[in-house]
């Protein structure tokens, strides 16, 4: 549970290179964290399948980083991913392995979710989704 968190910064996603640019901007957070190797390359690429999610199936949107401390001191991140688009019908089957509304493999999701500690999905068919992990350092 998380006892402090530091105020997070908010990364518009709105081209392709606004992609790259969020990987890198996890990537340092995760190093600030203290996060080691394994730990930094998992929330990074759970980033880098949410953004892209966002830009290519919500038509862009935003990631806010945030910095947090748990009971103890360990240290972890939150991202939160949003987008206005179209919205998710079917969380359970988008989270499926193979499942894809576009031309990718449909790992996204899924993906993502196993590569960070917690995991959640709102969504509202015609209004968009927002995507929230959180992942710990170790």
């Amino acid at each position: 549970m998380a006892t402090g968190e530091a105020a997070g910064r908010t990364r518009r996603i709105e081209s392709e290179e606004d992609l790259l640019r969020a990987r890198h901007a996890v990537r340092e957070a995760a190093v600030l964290a203290g996060f080691g190797l394994i730990a930094q390359t998992r929330v990074v690429t759970a980033a880098s399948e949410l953004v892209r999610n966002a830009y290519v199936h919500g038509g862009g949107g935003a990631m806010t980083i945030t910095h947090l401390v748990a009971v103890g001191g360990r240290r972890g991140l939150r991202l939160r991913v949003t987008d206005h688009g179209p919205g998710i019908g079917d969380v359970d089957a988008a989270l499926v392995d193979g499942f894809s509304t576009g031309v990718g493999p449909g790992h996204g999701l899924g993906g993502a979710r196993r590569l960070v500690d917690e995991f959640t999905i709102d969504t509202v068919v015609d209004e968009g989704t927002t995507v929230t992990v959180v992942g710990w350092a170790s």
